[in-house]
């Protein structure tokens, strides 16, 4: 890949969240599921109140997943990506060693390896069952040509463990963690 392309429009940010289907399908068959209990017992001649407790409960706690859920995800910036996933972090790009996909859970999901060794699954973008998401293979290849595009010309790989102290690489899997000490 290049590193500057010659006429292309890059905007300032570009941001990956969860689409609202991946949000929502997680949590349809507990949706199916109170519906028809709640018009069931409609029907029977009114709902008994735990029933009733259980259908509002339900109901609150999906709207405060939904809407907590919603910011999680990637934003890129020129000088780093910005990673929603329990709190907001900030990866400089001349910090990244790797952007890859890796299968978790039987989803498939971008992470980013970092030159102090640290790993970071994505939220957004993610495709798998309950998860899809056919532009997946767009946005990945977003973020890597976005890292290639602003890591900076002095970047330079750190080598694997490995190839450092001429032993074998990490025990796990992440060729870019910190030698052990």
């Amino acid at each position: 890949m290049q590193q500057a392309r010659p006429g292309a429009v890059s905007p300032e940010n570009i941001r990956y969240r969860p689409t609202l289907l991946q949000l929502m399908l997680p949590v349809l068959p507990s949706t199916v599921f109170f519906t028809a209990v709640a018009i069931s017992s409609l029907q029977d001649g009114g709902m008994f109140r735990p029933l009733r407790f259980a259908v509002v409960i339900w109901a609150v706690v999906l709207v405060l997943g939904l809407a907590t859920s919603r910011p999680l995800g990637i934003a890129l910036t020129p000088s780093a990506a910005v990673v929603r996933v329990f709190r907001r972090r900030t990866i400089p790009w001349a910090d990244v060693q790797a952007i890859c996909v890796e299968s978790q859970f039987g989803s498939r999901i971008v992470v980013i390896y970092e030159a102090s060794g640290r790993v970071t699954r994505l939220r957004a973008p993610i495709t798998g069952w309950l998860k899809w998401d056919r532009r997946f293979e767009e946005k990945f290849h977003t973020i890597g040509g976005w890292w290639l595009d602003h890591r900076g010309p002095d970047w330079v790989p750190v080598p694997p463990p490995g190839a450092r102290r001429g032993g074998s690489p990490a025990s796990d899997g992440n060729p870019y963690a910190a030698p052990p000490a």
